[in-house]
């Protein structure tokens, strides 16, 4: 699947990727304004016209340095979001993928810290965490992440 232009340039989507090493390790990232205790798993946006599995490779190299290889479409969630009065829909594509060896932070700008953790932590604390903050984005990612747990003990 090839990612069409988006209007005005403006993102509606984001692909977030479940990194998985051989050992089951998952790949985690915390952004520098996330409250202590909160990590997700690595995501970005697909451009205009790159292949999805290209475009979700790439977004999960730049975020945690490792060389990714998509495995499986999970999930694809729509949702609109409300800010100031404001509607945004939103599409959240979600992916499985492969990768070997240590992570590390390509842009610290961005990405504060990456590391490898668990389905069991992100679901648990970190989820503890997230949902702490009152934040919509986090209660979102929070949902997110344990549906998503859900669709991968189901497939094994």
């Amino acid at each position: 699947m090839v990612v069409a232009s988006t209007r005005g340039q403006t993102r509606l989507h984001d692909v977030t990727l479940f990194i998985f090493d051989p050992s089951g390790r998952l790949a985690l990232i915390r952004k520098h304004h996330y409250p202590p205790g909160v990590w997700r798993t690595p995501g970005g946006g697909v451009r205009p016209g790159e292949e999805f599995s290209a475009g979700a490779a790439r977004e999960g190299r730049e975020e945690t340095g490792l060389s990714v290889r998509v495995t499986r479409y999970l999930l694809r969630v729509h949702v609109t979001f409300t800010c100031d009065g404001q509607e945004q829909p939103w599409t959240t594509h979600v992916v499985r993928a492969e990768a070997e060896g240590e992570p590390a932070t390509q842009d610290p700008r961005e990405i504060a810290d990456v590391r490898w953790g668990s389905l069991e932590e992100l679901c648990g604390p970190i989820a503890e965490a997230m949902q702490a903050t009152g934040r919509g984005l986090f209660a979102y990612r929070a949902a997110l992440h344990r549906q998503v747990a859900e669709i991968l003990a189901q497939a094994w």
